[in-house]
This record gives structure tokens, C-alpha cells and sequence, in this order.
């Protein structure tokens, strides 16, 4: 979907959309795109890279979005049939868009806890793009929602691309903000339901959750980067490439300019818009083919989420 085709949907200017949200264009589902099918494509081509049979795998740690095949559904064992990975177990996380952050974290400290678990897959996809209803003026900030599917593989032992610290906050003074209204316990799918669009994203209290974001959201963000690095024995000085998931231009500046870092050591999303907890994986691919990451890089992956979550993970590149 363009620039333009969203401007049009939403009623607004291709300028505010390209410069202000900061999309040129992004990633929507077909209508066989689903969500945890992008994330077995994705593992697919992981294994691949990794020269790896999906048997030597341990632990399947599903960080797609609920929003997926079916209700009710635990996705990872679906993936697990798919991908032939007969040798591990599996579950299912959801921490919105700081799914891939915790993961991470999680994936790690069961590595170092238990000897049995040495071979974790994080994988899963995304299209929460389906609950956007571009004529709300209150959900517009979430006009950037995409879609697509990553997978990461973690190996105990491995001599190369250490993940090292991870620091997460959440604070549940956000926590019914931004709701799916209808299809829960507490109002249920009815057609008057569908016909008021409550099947969609939407912000219950936006005036009141722009005051407290705008109070804690950044400092937050740049909080849990710090953490993670100090926590892994480094600074910002440190930081050679930021992967970070898509947000509006101004604010991605903004954490650049507090971190000192350049434009360089990180990449705007604005053709890939925003694909939840995605991102981060998508960020760190294309930086590796680009060149933008080299061997003995100190790479910090920082997402954060509705609820609202934030997340980082110091990563140090190469042997």
C-alpha cells in the first residue's frame, strides 16, 4: 500500500503521511498470507541460512500476534508440524510489538537455565493491519501498521553473535487504551458490533493517553537502551547500529540525536512501515546486507508496544 493510497483512505495530505508518519509505502497480506504461515516462511528461510534441520531445534517460541489462524490456538505447535521440528516443544508469547524483545530475553535465560534447551526458534508474523479503520482520526498513528513474518535462531555455545543484556518495562496505566473493543469476554461479536466498526483497533481515552506518553514513552525508550547496555557492560559510545522498530520520523530522530548516533547506524522503516514485533528482526537483516553491521558491531535491538511495553537487547556482532 502507497503513501498516497493511505492518504486517501484516511482523509489526509501524501506529505503528512511520507513526512510526518513517515511511510512511503508498506507490506499488506494477501489473502493466503497468514499470520503464523509468514512466520514458518520466515523459519524456513532461517534454517536455511543456518544450515540447520529443523530436528535439531529444542524449543519453538512462537512471538507472532494473537491476531492469527484461529482463536484460541496455540500457533507454535502448528509451526513445529510444519517444519518437521519433531525434537522440541513449543508455546506461544505475547507482549504486543515487544514480543521479539522478550522473547529474546526469555529464549536466553532458559538456555542458561536449563542444559536440555540449545536450539530455541523465535518466529511468528504479524498483520494487524486488518484492524485498522483508516477513517478513525483517533487510531491514526497506527496507520503505519504493515505485515510480514521473521524468525531468529539462538544456539547455546555458538562462537559467534552474542546476545548479551535485555531490559523491559511495562506500566498497565496503558493498559486499556488502545483495545480491539468488540470480540472479547466483555462485549462480544454481534452485528451491531460490526456495523459500529468496534471490530476495530481504537483508543478509548486518546487525549488522556497522548498526555501520559508524551511524559513517559521516550524517556522510557532511551531508558531501557541504557539498561541494556549497562547491564551488558557497555555504554552508548558503544552502539554501532541501532535496530529500531518504525515509529514517526521525528521521534526515530530524536532517540538518534539522545543516543549520539548518526543516520547511519540505523534504518528508517518508511517502506516497510511498522510489522509489530517484526521490526527489529527486519532491521537487523537488512543491516547486515547493507553493510551497516560488521564484525565486532555492538547492535542494540529496542521495540516498544501497546499496554505499553518497552524493550532493548544489546547484541555483540560477529565472533
Amino acid at each position: 500500500m502507497t503513501s498516497r493510497e493511505i492518504g486517501e483512505k484516511a482523509g489526509i495530505p501524501i506529505k503528512v503521511v511520507e513526512e510526518k508518519m513517515g511511510i512511503v509505502k508498506k507490506p499488506i497480506p494477501a489473502e493466503e498470507d497468514h499470520t503464523c504461515k509468514m512466520g514458518i516462511l520466515a523459519a524456513e528461510q532461517a534454517l536455511e541460512k543456518a544450515n540447520m534441520d529443523a530436528k535439531e531445534i529444542d524449543l519453538i517460541i512462537y512471538i507472532g500476534e494473537e491476531h492469527k489462524e484461529y482463536p484460541l490456538w496455540t500457533a507454535a505447535i502448528y509451526m513445529q508440524q510444519a517444519l518437521g521440528a519433531t525434537n522440541a516443544y513449543c508455546f506461544d508469547m505475547a507482549l504486543r510489538c515487544g514480543t521479539t524483545i522478550m522473547g529474546l530475553k526469555v529464549a536466553r535465560d532458559m538456555m542458561v537455565a536449563d542444559e536440555n534447551v540449545k536450539t530455541v526458534l523465535l518466529a511468528g508474523g504479524y498483520r494487524n493491519v486488518d484492524y485498522i479503520d483508516y477513517e478513525n482520526p483517533r487510531t491514526r498513528f497506527m496507520n503505519n501498521l504493515a505485515a510480514g513474518g521473521g524468525a531468529i535462531i539462538l544456539q547455546k555455545g555458538y562462537l559467534e553473535n552474542q546476545v548479551l543484556a535485555s531490559h523491559i518495562m511495562t506500566d498497565g496505566s496503558f493498559s486499556e487504551d488502545v483495545v480491539v473493543v468488540a470480540g472479547g469476554t466483555k462485549h462480544p461479536i454481534t452485528e451491531s458490533a460490526l456495523q459500529q466498526n468496534l471490530n476495530k483497533l481504537d483508543v478509548l481515552d486518546p487525549e488522556g493517553m497522548k498526555m501520559r506518553l508524551e511524559q513517559k514513552s521516550m524517556q522510557n525508550f532511551l531508558y531501557c537502551i541504557r539498561e541494556s547496555l549497562r547491564k551488558s557492560s557497555l555504554t552508548e559510545k558503544d552502539v554501532n547500529y541501532l535496530g529500531i522498530l518504525h515509529m514517526k520520523k521525528s521521534a526515530h530522530d530524536y532517540v538518534l540525536k539522545e543516543l549520539g548516533l548518526s543516520n547511519e547506524q540505523s534504518i528508517y522503516l518508511n517502506e516497510y512501515g511498522h510489522i509489530g514485533q517484526i521490526d527489529q528482526i527486519l532491521s537487523l537483516q537488512l543491516a547486515v546486507e547493507k553493510g551497516k553491521v560488521r564484525e565486532g558491531d555492538v547492535v542494540v535491538l529496542v521495540s516498544a508496544g501497546i499496554g505499553y511495553a518497552w524493550g532493548a537487547t544489546t547484541i555483540r556482532w560477529g565472533e
